[in-house]
C-alpha cells in the first residue's frame, strides 16, 4: 500500500503572474506562497481484480484507463503507464474550490503515489513539471504554475516563472519568532460554498489585454519581491501592509 500526504497552499503575493499569458508577455512572473498543515491524501493498493477502482467523491469501476471519467486521474495514469489491477482512493482535509490549490495538490500527490507504486522516486522539480503538463498542457485548465510547485516543494518559497518556461524555486528562510507571529495573526475562514477557479482565471486571462490590468499585475509582481524581503528582514508589520496592497490589486483583476 502506498500513501502520500501533499499540502495545500496559501499565496501571499503574485498570484496571477504565474499565468503563462502574463509571464511570456511580461518576461517573467513571481509569487510568494507557503504550504499549510492541511493535506490531500492519496492511497494506492493492488486490486485483486484485473480492473481499476477509483474512489473520490464518487466511485469508478472500469476496465481500462481510457474509461476513467476523472480527467486528472486518467492523465496521471497515462503519464506513469499504469494500465490496471490498481485501486486508488483520495481524501482531503478541506473541500475543493476553496482557493487553496487542492486540484494541484491532488495531481502532485497522485503522481508521487503512482511512481512510488512502480518503485520510482522522482525529484520534486520533475513532479511539479509533470503536474503542470497534465493540468495546463493536456487538460487545458486556465491556471498558473504556482500551485503545483507549492505542493511539490512545501515550506515558504519565492517562485519565479521565466519566459522560457523554466521555474526557479527559492526557499525563504524566516526566524522562529516571525513564524510564530504569522501563525498567531494569519487566519483562514471557511465561508461556505466554493468558487469556480476556472471561471475566475479565464476572466483574468481575458483581462490581460487591458493595459490597466497588466499594470496591476506588474504591481503584484513587485509585491512578491517586497514580501520576500520583508520576511527575510523579519518585518511582520510590513508584511501585513503588503498583503493589504496585494488584496486591493487582486480585487481589480476579475469581477
Amino acid at each position: 500500500m502506498i500513501i502520500t500526504r501533499t499540502p495545500f497552499r496559501v499565496s501571499f503575493a503574485g498570484g496571477g503572474t504565474d499565468l503563462k499569458d502574463f509571464y511570456i508577455q511580461n518576461g517573467y512572473g513571481a509569487v510568494v506562497n507557503t504550504a499549510i498543515k492541511k493535506y490531500m491524501y492519496i492511497v494506492i493498493h493492488p486490486y485483486f481484480h484485473d480492473k481499476i477502482r477509483i474512489k473520490y467523491s464518487r466511485t469508478e469501476d472500469v476496465n481500462s484507463v481510457e474509461e476513467i471519467q476523472h480527467p486528472i486521474l486518467r492523465e496521471c495514469m497515462r503519464k506513469v503507464h499504469i494500465e490496471k489491477g490498481i485501486e486508488i482512493a483520495s481524501f482531503a482535509d478541506i473541500p475543493s474550490g476553496t482557493g487553496l490549490g487542492s486540484s494541484s495538490s491532488f495531481t502532485v500527490g497522485l503522481l508521487n503515489a503512482l511512481y512510488a507504486y512502480k518503485g520510482q522516486i522522482l525529484p520534486r522539480e520533475e513532479i511539479a513539471h509533470q503536474a503542470c503538463e497534465i493540468e495546463i498542457d493536456i487538460l487545458k485548465e486556465p491556471i498558473g504554475k504556482q500551485d503545483q510547485y507549492a505542493a511539490a516543494y512545501g515550506n515558504i518559497n519565492h517562485i519565479r516563472f521565466n519566459k522560457d518556461d523554466s521555474v526557479n524555486v527559492t526557499p525563504i528562510l524566516i526566524t522562529d519568532s516571525l513564524k510564530k507571529t504569522l501563525q498567531r495573526n494569519l487566519c483562514l475562514y471557511y465561508i461556505g460554498g466554493n468558487r469556480n477557479t476556472r471561471d475566475i482565471l479565464s476572466e483574468q486571462k481575458q483581462n490581460l489585454k487591458q493595459l490597466s490590468i497588466i499594470k496591476n499585475m506588474q504591481n503584484m509582481l513587485t509585491l512578491a519581491d517586497e514580501i520576500k524581503t520583508a520576511m527575510e528582514k523579519n518585518k511582520p508589520q510590513l508584511i501585513g501592509q503588503l498583503l493589504h496592497k496585494g488584496w486591493l490589486c487582486k480585487k481589480a483583476l476579475a469581477s
